[in-house]
């Protein structure tokens, strides 16, 4: 009875996946639409970026669809961000000390809104790539769907460190609950890539809507939904990729520590329950399979349930992220595989991100202290 009991537990765990991303939405490598469409402007909020922009830009200006201006908002940053990005053919604006209740990239965003002479806006992280067709498959899905197009970018996993981003990605795009196929009281959106009709952002209250807000990206689906606007949210495949975190351990921790507690009360209940479970049923499997190991070595009953039945479920479930990494990103076999070290990862920083936004109520990202009470940070605050 309890080998049923367990085996049901882990079938259900399994079916998560299938119900939360049974409808992924890809960017479509689409043909170019007429030279005479409305005028693109590319709006990239950018602190720190002088390594990221040159893939950027270069890509921008490689689209099979031109876009009239990239404009670079040089968010306080200490490198030579500005100097690249006019050596790319950007345009730059300082994005100047955030007013009280801004955060650092919606006040940046904000300025790159109000510079554009775009009829479209395309918001872009400076980690963000395009494909030459990218452009014109943005521009199908918001030609077709309307309001706001987000894009969460396939990651691109390239040094070993990078792998422990597995479980993030993942959890992500199941509890964001954009990929189900079903009506949702929570629309989401992912700021790497958003795009919208000027007249749709200022409907929604542009970025002033949710100045305050660390997940501005959610706030702002959010604010769309409040003026009747709809969002559309895809994976980018081939044609929208992201890194997200090369340059370390560190960046990794501090970039997944602002956004995992954040977003999981953001995210629709439902969608959360589900993911829980999943991720419940990946503990499971690990730690099963490691006492009942433990157990064979020792001649003990270390575990609840037959001996085997851990070590097979270790085996499936493996195998099943193993397709919802290929979906996420470029992430490498032993990564799945050995599926508990990448969880490690996710739980460290998981907890660490809950103690600082539950507890703390600040967190860290590049040099700046966000202060999660006010909505701002402290140094925006004048």
């Amino acid at each position: 009875m309890g080998d049923l009991l367990l085996v049901a537990l882990l079938l259900g765990a399994m079916a998560v996946p299938w119900l939360l991303l049974r409808r992924p939405l890809t960017v479509p490598a689409a043909t170019p639409g007429p030279a005479t469409g409305p005028a693109v402007s590319v709006v990239v909020p950018a602190r720190d970026e002088e390594r990221a922009l040159p893939a950027l830009l270069g890509a921008v200006h490689a689209s099979t669809v031109p876009v009239r201006e990239v404009v670079v908002v040089d968010d306080g940053s200490g490198d030579r961000t500005a100097a690249v990005a006019r050596d790319g053919g950007a345009r730059v604006l300082p994005a100047g000390t955030p007013p009280p209740g801004w955060t650092g990239k919606a006040w940046a965003c904000h300025v790159g809104a109000g510079a554009a002479t775009g009829d479209l806006l395309l918001f872009l992280d400076a980690d963000t790539l395009l494909a030459p067709d990218a452009l014109a498959g943005l521009l199908a899905l918001r030609a077709a769907h309307g309001g706001l197009v987000s894009v969460q970018p396939h990651h691109r996993v390239e040094e070993p460190h990078e792998q422990l981003s597995a479980y993030f990605n993942v959890v992500a795009l199941m509890s964001s609950d954009a990929f189900s196929g079903r009506a949702t009281t929570r629309p989401m959106a992912f700021g790497p890539c958003l795009l919208t009709t000027r007249d749709d952002y200022l409907a929604a209250g542009g970025h002033a809507a949710v100045r305050g807000d660390v997940l501005d990206d959610v706030a702002l689906a959010r604010a769309y939904d409040g003026a009747a606007l709809p969002v559309t949210c895809a994976l980018g495949g081939d044609e929208v990729t992201m890194r997200s975190y090369p340059a370390g351990l560190g960046q990794l921790a501090a970039g997944w520590t602002k956004n995992m507690a954040s977003g999981a009360t953001a995210a629709a209940p439902r969608a959360s329950a589900a993911t829980v479970l999943w991720v419940c049923a990946h503990h499971a499997a690990a730690v099963g399979t490691l006492l009942a190991a433990a157990g064979a070595l020792t001649g003990r009953d270390l575990v609840a349930g037959s001996a085997l039945l851990w070590p097979a479920a270790w085996v499936v479930l493996a195998w099943q992220l193993r397709s919802l990494l290929r979906l996420a990103g470029t992430f490498r076999w032993w990564t799945w595989v050995l599926f508990p070290v990448p969880l490690l990862a996710f739980d460290l920083v998981f907890a660490r991100s809950a103690l600082l936004t539950g507890v703390r109520r600040t967190v860290q990202w590049r040099g700046r202290e966000v202060d999660l009470r006010a909505g701002r940070t402290p140094d925006e605050a004048g």
